[in-house]
């Protein structure tokens, strides 16, 4: 199970928090919620109690299944199988949860990693035996399967197997199926790893000090100018030194992908994806062709504005992120940015505030910057038996807020979509995202309606634009260069300058002419871990952003009962379709006006901030 919403790509060391934050008694997780440690006995037991489970699973049900179609009581007989086959799953997934949080702790500890390693490894063993199950229920006879689920008890997990059923005409022999997924660990998975591990061991020589990539990048959005270019120059000199391993990396894992998408048929570089959001490559089309179109509108005209407040023609591309000039800025305490995500949440919906509170009170949360710490900020979902960990990278910045209120509103879709199952919990990413990024605007404009004059009104609106170009522009402009990469890999290996080019040019076309994209830049690419993990993962932020304003805006203008109809969508989980679960909100992502109103919300903040003096 991939570990929720990434946000950012880096690693951070301590000697680079700021005092405040560091002065600050920040959460870390109590994982033994999970298990008590890494050789607790409960952990070896459930490792024998899973290898065990697979391989009587296997013996009971393998081949059997259309002939359990035929006989009597069809539908409650396969409502058991399915039944026991969602606890295996759950089982498996609190492990492999379990070793991927420990491993996320400090990815730099070679026993964390052999324990990370060793787990994967045992679990996709064992994991072999239950292939079978998915391959043959996709080839039981639709009439016969339909009657069955006419059955309660089966017809509980209709969502489930209508889901499964769509990747049918993209699965392949049992054989070939077992390769495949026998090959993920030492392949993929192990690639994947090398990416991690060695983002998390790269060191930035910043004004004599040695730093990690996450503490390197948040000296860009410093007040002073020489520490934001000291920093920019640091972190293009040493990936630019180590480019050709993370073009190898990339070369080989976008062949991986073409191998596999080439055997099972899918037309295009980004329809796996696609097929796993539940959502239709027109929509996501349309999409991209809106917020690209905008371009102009949005970004190119924000930062240009941006330029102007600092007095140049154009930015330098370690400036992008800068505090605004003659501006004061401030560390912002834990408490601080509990009290303020918590106050938005229960202002919207005290439900909604309980969850969240949840996490603090029961240690759900580790926020500290380490050595050898994952990067960026995620929410691991791991199963419904269990409960959710936010992991966050908390160095006291104002975006360090919005992460936090970010990663909370996956936890609070998380549990609440946990009462569908370990089958049915997990949501299309379009849709988690679309959680993720409500809790962001709801904290947004709890402190936008406390701001006290027009200069923090200013600050706020500006820092929200540039989150907004972040999550719409930026990332949509991160999809492009994902399917230059894919498409052109398709007739040979790139080269890194290559890479560097296609990125540049993307980059060029979504930031517009304010942004100087100077010498160095061309391997920014390169700390992205969405382009290793999840390819093509990067247009659901756009994606659950521009539903988000549409959504806010009907919040906006709705009768009471709003707040009860959203929970009740994300405590959906994985059951519906995205028309389904927006038709009650009367919104329809297939409709490119529907687009068009989150990108107009942008852009009447770009048109009030330009109404500011400078």
């Amino acid at each position: 199970m991939p570990q929720g919403a990434i946000r950012g790509a880096v690693h951070a060391a301590p000697a680079a928090v700021p005092a405040a934050a560091a002065a600050q008694d920040l959460p870390e997780w109590n994982l033994a919620d999970l298990y008590a440690g890494m050789d607790a006995p409960a952990l070896a037991e459930d490792m024998k109690t899973s290898d065990a489970a697979c391989l009587a699973f296997e013996a009971d049900h393998k081949g059997k299944l259309a002939a359990m179609l035929d006989g009597l009581d069809a539908g409650g007989k396969l409502a058991a199988a399915v039944r026991r086959y969602e606890e295996i799953d759950d089982l498996m997934g609190r492990i492999a949860s379990y070793g991927s949080l420990v491993y996320a702790g400090d990815t730099s500890d070679p026993a964390r990693a052999k324990f990370y390693g060793d787990i994967q490894e045992r679990l996709t063993d064992a994991s072999t035996h239950l292939l079978f199950f998915t391959l043959e229920l996709n080839r039981l006879d639709d009439a016969k399967l339909e009657q069955a689920m006419a059955d309660p008890a089966l017809g509980h997990y209709r969502p489930w197997i209508e889901d499964l059923r769509k990747d049918k005409p993209y699965q392949l022999d049992d054989k070939i199926e077992q390769l495949f997924h026998e090959k993920a660990s030492p392949s993929r998975s192990a690639w994947s790893r090398l990416f991690d591990e060695t983002i998390s061991s790269l060191r930035f020589q910043v004004n004599g000090q040695e730093l990690a990539i996450e503490p390197t990048l948040n000296l860009m959005q410093d007040p002073k100018e020489e520490v934001r270019r000291a920093a920019g120059l640091a972190i293009a000199d040493t990936l630019g030194k180590n480019v050709r391993l993370f073009t190898l990396v990339t070369n080989t894992l976008a062949k991986d992908k073409e191998i596999s998408d080439r055997w099972r048929g899918f037309p295009d570089v980004a329809s796996a994806r696609h097929l796993s959001n539940r959502v239709e490559q027109e929509v996501v089309d349309a999409m991209v062709s809106a917020i690209t179109t905008a371009y102009p509108r949005l970004s190119h005209r924000y930062y240009a504005l941006k330029a102007r407040w600092f007095g140049k023609e154009r930015l330098e591309f370690w400036d992008r992120n800068a505090p605004l000039p003659k501006v004061a800025t401030r560390d912002i305490g834990w408490g601080e940015a509990k009290d303020t995500v918590l106050s938005a949440y229960g202002t919207f919906s005290p439900k909604m505030a309980d969850i969240a509170r949840t996490f603090f009170d029961k240690s759900w949360i580790d926020a500290p910057v380490r050595p050898g710490k994952s990067p960026g900020a995620f929410a691991h979902p791991t199963v419904p038996s269990a409960h959710p960990y936010v992991l966050l990278n908390y160095q006291g910045k104002p975006r360090d807020v919005m992460t936090l209120a970010h990663e909370l509103g996956h936890g609070v879709h998380q549990v609440l979509a946990g009462r569908q199952g370990a089958l049915m919990a997990p949501t299309p990413l379009t849709l988690a995202e679309t959680a993720s990024v409500f809790g962001e605007m709801l904290t947004f404009r709890r402190l936008l309606a406390a701001a006290e004059t027009p200069q923090a009104r200013k600050i706020m609106l500006a820092q929200k634009v540039e989150d907004m170009i972040n999550t719409v522009v930026r990332q949509t402009a991160f999809y492009t260069f994902e399917r230059h990469v894919h498409t052109e890999r398709r007739a040979g290996e790139l080269t890194s300058d290559r890479i560097g080019e296609i990125w540049m040019k993307v980059q060029s076309e979504s930031l517009g002419p304010a942004i100087h994209l100077g010498a160095g830049y061309e391997s920014f690419w390169t700390y992205i871990p969405h382009f290793i993990h999840s390819p093509f993962y990067v247009y659901a932020y756009a994606f659950g952003d521009c539903l988000v304003n549409s959504l806010y805006a009907v919040y906006e203008n709705a009768s009471d009962g709003f707040a009860e109809r959203y929970l009740e969508m994300l405590a959906a989980g994985g059951t519906k379709h995205h028309s389904e679960l927006l038709a009650p909100f009367g919104l329809d992502a297939r409709d490119p006006a529907f687009w068009q109103t989150g990108l107009t919300l942008i852009e009447s903040m770009i048109t009030e901030l330009e109404g500011v003096e400078a």
